[in-house]
């Protein structure tokens, strides 16, 4: 008698899903239809942490969910203004790996845990995938699966992450949104941003005026992170003019690096919308419009879901697990900075006596220390605070980061030094002062390539580093001194790219 059944699909045949995500699946395609949803996007982060997507119909979709769906590799031998990186025609791609060659496709694979109705476009969903090779092999420079793999790590010795986002960023009035040439780009050279003015003055930390200038825009803004369930705990106004600062509830690591992905690039699409331009630029170098950073939240917990950093009692802040993963987050802060800090730009805010920091310190609720501990016996809420990165750092490889470096100094039991009461003129390392000297110290790291491979830390310094050849040859090109502040190439560059 002949099998009549269907043939098992890619995500079946190479048991990719969890058998929650099996049955995950089978509720968002009957919550798509009941939704009458046209279109269904497949989303997914690049190496530099843009998004990424392909809009499906719905009947797509629902093939998508059995045998995923094709994309290019390409995206991930582009640098940020789509300038091929890697010779991807030759033997090996450029990259010495087979697989590689000729720029072959990838297999995206729906996360259905990820699955939202986007709430500013009807009728469209949005779901965050995973990449394989055809043979069902995970794609080597998925930030998403390194994320995973670190955590792995972690859970191996019955500890999970939790984090909390706290995130600066810009939201602008836009003045003219029509394209000049002068706008558009070309491959290797992103065009200038499209003008904008903020809608208040700046420099009034907290002014509930400047607050309800923005209030408009910030109420749609929160009723889309809610439709979201983004989590968001505040929005606020900052220093300068037009910034804000959104902070979110600490949730396990995967889902805080998934919905900061989401919390971009949505802030980005419903601004647009709304007649104005959401920057996620570190320092945009505008008159009034001081320098933002991400503070990474961080804490660690343990099969019973308590605090592993907190102390049972005493005057110390930390565990003894704690102090040793302290340990580790500093001994690694220089090789591991450009994780956080990805950019030619965002090393412009490592300055001294400002709000971030400018060497490798820790201090108990100071917020002039690279590490900042927070809480301490008897503070479920027991934390470090990382203040290097910048706004436009991959969440997954920020996250991935930390994790890697925490548990390095775990494995060694090495003990930190003692808290900097003075940060700005402790004698300790000093952060790079530029994306070169932060790509060498990750270069000779020994950890990093060991926690992420080599393969992936050779093909990101290469990545970084095509990025800083273009701007050295802007340089060269116009005699900018980049030391006398944010140059035109870094404006065009960041300010409209996240």
């Amino acid at each position: 008698m002949t099998d009549r059944s269907e043939p098992e699909g890619f995500i079946a045949r190479h048991g990719l899903w969890t058998d929650d995500q099996a049955r995950c699946a089978r509720e968002i395609a009957a919550r798509a239809r009941a939704e009458k949803l046209q279109l269904v996007r497949l989303a997914w982060s690049d190496s530099h942490g843009h998004v990424r997507a392909k809009a499906l119909t719905l009947p797509a979709f629902e093939a998508a969910l059995a045998d995923g769906h094709n994309i290019n590799v390409a995206l991930w031998t582009l640098d940020a203004s789509g300038s091929r990186v890697f010779a991807s025609f030759t033997p090996g791609g450029g990259m010495d790996l087979p697989e590689m060659t000729g720029s072959p496709n990838l297999v995206a694979v729906p996360d259905p845990a990820t699955f939202r109705i986007l709430p500013w476009a009807p009728g469209v969903g949005w779901v965050l995938c995973d990449e394989y090779f055809g043979d069902g092999a995970p794609f080597h420079f998925s930030a998403r699966r390194l994320l995973r793999r670190t955590l792995d790590t972690l859970a191996a010795r019955g500890l999970s992450a939790i984090v909390g986002v706290e995130v600066e960023w810009y939201l602008l009035k836009l003045l003219d949104d029509t394209l000049g040439e002068e706008n558009l780009g070309i491959l290797g050279e992103r065009g200038r941003p499209l003008p904008v003015a903020p809608h208040d003055s700046g420099f009034s930390y907290h002014s509930e005026s400047n607050l309800d200038l923005m209030q408009p825009a910030m109420s749609t803004l929160v009723s889309h992170y809610d439709a979201l369930g983004l989590g968001l705990r505040s929005i606020e106004n900052e220093w300068g003019a037009g910034q804000v600062e959104c902070t979110f509830a600490p949730g396990d690591a995967m889902r805080a690096a998934d919905d900061y992905i989401l919390f971009r690039t949505a802030t980005r699409q419903i601004c647009r919308r709304m007649g104005h331009l959401a920057s996620f630029m570190a320092a945009p170098g505008r008159r009034g419009l001081y320098p933002s950073g991400w503070h990474l939240h961080f804490s660690l917990r343990d099969g019973s879901g308590a605090n592993a950093l907190m102390p049972e009692a005493g005057p110390d802040h930390l565990s003894p697990l704690g102090r040793n993963f302290l340990a580790g987050l500093l001994e690694h802060a220089v090789a591991g900075v450009v994780f956080g800090s990805p950019t030619v730009n965002g090393y412009r805010r490592f300055r001294p006596f400002s709000l971030a920091p400018d060497r490798v310190t820790w201090g108990f609720d100071h917020r002039g220390a690279m590490v900042r501990v927070l809480g301490g016996a008897g503070d479920p809420a027991t934390r470090y605070e990382n203040r290097t990165g910048e706004p436009a750092a991959n969440p997954y490889l920020f996250i991935a980061a930390q994790v890697a470096a925490g548990l390095d100094g775990v494995a060694r039991e090495a003990e930190p030094w003692p808290a900097d009461d003075a940060p700005y003129t402790a004698d300790r390392p000093m952060l790079p002062t530029g994306l070169p000297a932060a790509l060498e110290a990750l270069e000779q790291s020994l950890l990093y390539r060991d926690a992420f491979g080599d393969a992936y830390i050779g093909y990101y310094l290469a990545l970084k580093r095509a990025e800083m050849a273009r701007f050295d040859a802007f340089l060269s090109e116009t005699g900018v001194d980049p030391a006398a502040g944010v140059t035109e190439w870094e404006v065009n560059e960041y300010f409209d790219a996240f």
